[in-house]
């Protein structure tokens, strides 16, 4: 017995039930013709051909439909699925433990210090991420799969500044406070200018067929994803998440392990589509910008090491300044790496190897549970290593 199109009969003697026998395929040099009873389709392959060629990071065909196909960049798609894949909701994360620790002199001043730092500094510069990807990176992008990875990457930045509201309320930590952490602390202040200084331009767009404005771009990509992403954010997790392996906040310190798996997709995607860039405007690469970008990264590592000396001013238990100090050369030093850039220190050895191994727990009590489970969809961990990651 044939097969049908139709899961019912036709309803009508004047209906064509289509059947394998009547629908045919063939080829007339670019076009495939289908003949589907009466009717015939005519597909114009050679369009689609120029579709993919005309795709580009910047500078490329540009639809009103955000159609990833023919897919081109197919390691920005691998990374949003691996994204979509650690999707997290900071709601439903129990902030009751938390909520006595704070409220009952359980933590030291200078621990109650450093979540504050933490959460003042990160309800801005959660902000001035998601932003500047909307509208200095994804606005420029073309190529609708890069497009649809940065967009999911701005989502993860509204559940980061999601998080920091879930802290705050459960906290009950005092708004104007918070606004002042990140409006009155120098360290904060210059930090946040850093970054930002080039971004108006760029939001009210520029000509990108010229070298100059492409340059100035990936540098945007490089200050957002390698520097501010990449090297800035890192000291301040380490030292909450340092709490948090002393049982400490460990509500606060569950969802800074997932913000930073979160970290680490942005980093490689940014890296990604940096690479991409310039191998389809190899006159972006000039030695006088690769210098550069190097200059631009040991700014922000000695901004990071002004604010981690006001984050932490004295050692405490199981935390000494000069690790965190440390720790930012050596992220520094590997987000160059990544793009084959010399490193500023040199130093080669990660002062919070444990880190990792936090980073990357599989295991993870369930949101609505208490038994340990995955928190992750199958298989998202597992086709990445991990040092391409963190």
């Amino acid at each position: 017995m044939s097969s049908t199109f139709s899961d019912s009969p036709p309803t009508s003697a004047d209906s064509l039930s289509f059947t394998a026998e009547n629908v045919a395929a063939r080829e007339e040099g670019d076009f495939v013709v289908y003949q589907m009873g009466a009717k015939s389709f005519r597909l114009d392959k050679a369009k689609a051909r120029a579709r993919l060629a005309g795709k580009r990071v910047i500078n490329g065909l540009r639809s009103a439909e955000l159609n990833v196909l023919p897919l081109k960049y197919h390691e920005a798609y691998r990374i949003y699925k691996q994204m979509k894949a650690n999707h997290w909701e900071p709601d439903v994360i129990d902030m009751t433990r938390d909520s006595q620790q704070w409220n009952t002199g359980a933590l030291s001043p200078k621990e109650r210090w450093i979540i504050e730092m933490g959460v003042g500094y990160f309800s801005a510069a959660e902000g001035i991420v998601g932003d500047s990807v909307l509208h200095v990176i994804e606005d420029n992008l073309t190529a609708a799969e890069l497009k649809h990875a940065s967009l999911r990457h701005i989502a993860e930045e509204s559940i980061h500044m999601d998080s920091l509201l879930h802290i705050i309320g459960s906290l009950n930590i005092d708004l104007d406070e918070v606004t002042a952490k990140f409006s009155d602390i120098p360290s904060v202040q210059r930090k946040n200018a850093f970054i930002t200084r080039h971004m108006p331009e760029l939001k009210m767009g520029i000509d990108l067929t010229q070298t100059a404005n492409k340059q100035k771009f990936a540098k945007a990509i490089f200050g957002i994803t390698q520097v501010m992403e990449g090297t800035q954010f890192y000291a301040l997790f380490a030292m909450i998440l340092s709490l948090h392996r002393q049982n400490k906040m460990t509500g606060i310190g569950q969802m800074f392990q997932y913000t930073l798996r979160d970290e680490s997709n942005h980093i490689e995607l940014g890296r990604y589509i940096l690479t991409q860039l310039i191998a389809e405007n190899p006159d972006i690469w000039t030695p006088e910008f690769r210098a550069e970008l190097v200059e631009f990264m040991r700014e922000g590592v000695e901004l990071e090491k002004e604010f981690v000396r006001d984050c932490l001013p004295e050692d405490g238990v199981g935390m000494t300044q000069a690790d965190f100090l440390t720790y930012v050369e050596y992220n520094a030093d590997r987000r160059l790496a990544g793009l084959d850039l010399p490193a500023l220190s040199g130093v080669k050895t990660n002062p919070f190897a444990w880190l990792d191994e936090v980073i990357f727990l599989r295991k993870e009590k369930n949101f609505f549970e208490t038994r340990v489970t995955e928190y992750q969809t199958s298989g998202s961990l597992k086709n990445t290593a991990e040092d391409d990651l963190i």
